[in-house]
């Protein structure tokens, strides 16, 4: 019997017929939300390390696993005030080097842990749009040539892409089977999105989510759940927001705080709370019920490292989290797309 949801690991099997995995780099970017804030800090719940991967935070690498949390790990004023007064057009200063090293080091650990040499370039930290289109042309071109990539990866925000940047973007599939663009959605609702500080609206995703898929790339979506003053009725509105785009792939995040954030001071005045498994595995499950079968399921929850995990501190590792909510689906008889009318 297979799995009640289209998950990332079968899709990727059936499309590829050999496993492929993604490679993190930290090409140097920022975002233009950070850019824009008072204190550089963007998002109320972004740290200063940006969804860097675990593997290339060489300067956390004493951490264990089960490691305490550790408050001061980032000072935000420290941490984020580089990011003020900068402007697309004078950041990005390309480390060709520091690149091949990162790629490099995530190949060899994919190569250790997965035992695989099909790689995808992902390129993960921060919006990775958010510069002029001749630096972007030559980032891009230098990552391609470094080796034979499955696929070319790029996380970025709804307000930091256009038409030429979407052009390029798309010459890429001519060397990749698979190239994709990574938006955060995050919310469907306008009035969280403004609590989140995301610096841009509904509109604005559902924009940029037809522009990208206008020039034929793929598209995943972020969404973030268990946000104060979320409810049915906000989880509704994204619902809606999700098959109205039709990504091509949705991650689902619980709400984390992390150390250095914005969200983390509102955490220690007792101001924000975060939903505990049996919560965010009910959230889950109304989320999949409701959006099309033929969306990929990419991810179901957060991560981050519990050295800087201020909240929820009890959550299961992504292993056990899954075992829960894929056994609780089949009980219940709930399957992805079931409540959704197909088109």
């Amino acid at each position: 019997m297979g799995l009640p949801y289209k998950s990332y690991s079968a899709n990727n099997l059936s499309r590829y017929g050999y496993r492929v995995f993604r490679v993190g780099i930290d090409a140097g970017f920022t975002c233009p939300n950070r850019c824009r804030s008072k204190d550089g800090s963007g998002c109320i719940y972004c740290d200063s390390q940006g969804a860097r991967a675990a593997y290339l935070r060489t300067k956390e690498s004493s951490y264990r696993h089960d490691s305490e949390f550790v408050n001061c790990i980032d000072l935000l004023s420290e941490s984020l005030s580089q990011n003020q007064g900068i402007d697309e057009k004078s950041l990005l200063i390309i480390d060709k080097q520091d690149i091949i090293n990162q790629i490099d080091r995530g190949t060899k650990f994919v190569q250790r842990r997965y035992k695989t040499d099909h790689f995808a370039a992902y390129l993960q930290s921060f919006s990775n749009t958010f510069a002029p289109y001749d630096k972007l042309k030559e980032l891009y071109d230098f990552i391609i040539s470094l080796r034979n990539w499955e696929g070319l990866i790029i996380s970025t925000r709804p307000d930091c892409i256009d038409d030429r940047k979407l052009e390029l973007i798309a010459s890429y599939k001519e060397s990749c089977k698979e190239v994709c663009i990574e938006l955060g959605l995050q919310s469907g609702n306008d009035g969280i999105l403004r609590r989140m500080n995301r610096g841009h609206d509904v509109a604005c995703l559902l924009k940029a989510a037809k522009a990208v898929k206008d020039h034929g790339i793929e598209l995943c979506l972020h969404v973030l759940t268990g946000f104060p003053g979320e409810g049915r009725a906000e989880l509704d509105q994204t619902i809606s927001v999700i098959n109205q785009v039709h990504p091509d792939a949705i991650k689902i995040h619980n709400l984390n705080v992390a150390a250095g954030t914005r969200l983390y001071d509102e955490f220690l005045e007792g101001e924000v709370t975060t939903p505990c498994l049996a919560r965010h595995i009910e959230d889950v499950m109304y989320i999949l019920r409701r959006i099309y079968s033929d969306i990929v399921i990419e991810r179901l929850m957060c991560e981050t490292p519990n050295h800087r995990l201020a909240s929820p501190r009890l959550f299961p590792d992504k292993n056990r989290f899954l075992q829960k909510l894929e056994a609780t689906m089949v009980e219940r008889g709930y399957y992805q797309g079931e409540l959704c009318p197909e088109l």
